[in-house]
């Protein structure tokens, strides 16, 4: 079993990680960093949002767990 603490703080690390690589595409992209910084961080929110519920959902199912 996860604790919700052990999620967030992936989830954390995940989206700091998926935040830097989207602004370094959103501005290559848009040619603004302001823009790309933007785009990243709307991005950020709402995957770091969707993610803990996903895995707090996973943490609820019992398919495919070794019981032992």
């Amino acid at each position: 079993m996860e604790t919700r603490m052990r999620t967030i703080v992936k989830a954390v690390i995940w989206n700091l990680i998926g935040l830097a690589v989207m602004a370094l595409v959103g501005a290559f992209i848009t040619g603004s960093g302001m823009a790309g910084g933007a785009m990243a961080l709307i991005n950020t929110a709402i995957g770091l949002s969707t993610y803990v519920l996903y895995e707090r959902i996973w943490t609820r199912v019992q398919w495919g767990r070794c019981l032992g």
